[in-house]
């Protein structure tokens, strides 16, 4: 058995190891706004409920193993002391996963992921209108648990309004756990979904993705390509060239002759099958044709 003194190791291995030991981990989806009112959302897996009387959550922004900053949301918070909660499913799994992009302060990243922007009832953050719960926090407490890269900032926070999509609730109120898959986090590129086991997401490009608020408006309003497509599509540092499209569409039409004049639907479901098989590049290059 590997024995290990945490002293004696790098940050980023022995975070390595305790994020793939301790999992899944429910996801946080935090929503906050800056003192300017600037919009921020970004998913933390250092994440649970600790009280049901007074209902409290705690999550972690820990600070970055690479250059020691911290993150977006823990600043916003310790200017405004609010912060909304909202639960990650299986639908939406890829537009959280893009939202985790390193984008620079002052960027929305409900328009980069495609994710819709719900006004709460008390806090001024946002809610994330997919989200099938979504839960208005006022923060009680950040305790900073230290001053190097990796350590951990603790977001003491008590709901004050409970947001529950319906569809997940039986007759009685009762939350339905099938029907509200959520998923969760575990080591390097994994998560688990509560009805499939795990599964693997492609982390966000080491720089960033153009976000789904720089696509063209047939793709973006697509009435076929699902909030995962968008999310996988957005996750590119850029669109392939002209020539790379044509190149590609000309291979294509041995297999698809009428790729050209196919309309943007057809497109769309073609882009689509090549999305399920994790091809974005060819998926980009068949909805840019």
């Amino acid at each position: 058995m590997l024995s290990i003194d945490p002293k004696e190791i790098r940050t980023s291995l022995l975070h390595g190891y305790l994020l793939s030991a301790v999992a899944p981990r429910p996801i946080a989806f935090a929503s906050t706004v800056d003192a300017e009112g600037r919009v921020n959302l970004s998913p933390f897996s250092f994440f649970n409920v600790f009280s049901s009387n007074p209902p409290i959550l705690v999550f972690s922004p820990s600070r970055r193993v690479k250059d020691n900053t911290i993150k977006h949301t823990l600043k916003n918070i310790e200017a405004t002391r609010e912060v909304v909660i909202n639960t990650v499913n299986y639908d939406m799994v890829h537009q959280m996963s893009l939202s985790s992009s390193d984008f620079p302060e002052g960027v929305n990243e409900f328009e980069k992921s495609g994710l819709t922007m719900l006004k709460s009832d008390i806090v001024k953050p946002f809610r994330v209108a997919e989200s099938p719960v979504q839960m208005e926090c006022k923060v009680n407490d950040i305790i900073a648990l230290g001053s190097e890269g990796g350590a951990g900032n603790l977001i003491i926070c008590e709901v004050v309004k409970l947001h529950i999509d319906e569809d997940v609730l039986d007759k009685d109120g009762h939350v339905i756990q099938e029907k509200l898959d959520l998923v969760a986090r575990a080591g390097g590129s994994y998560y688990t979904r509560a009805n499939k086991g795990f599964f693997e997401i492609p982390k966000p490009i080491s720089t960033v993705g153009i976000g789904v608020d720089s696509f063209p408006e047939e793709i973006k309003n697509s009435m076929v390509l699902t909030g995962n497509d968008l999310g996988m599509l957005g996750n590119v540092e850029g669109l392939p060239s002209n020539e790379d499209v044509t190149a590609f569409v000309t291979d294509l039409g041995e297999r698809y002759p009428n790729i050209k004049t196919a309309s943007h639907r057809e497109k769309h479901k073609l882009a689509q099958k090549y999305l399920s098989y994790g091809d974005v590049d060819s998926a980009w290059k068949i909805l840019l044709s």
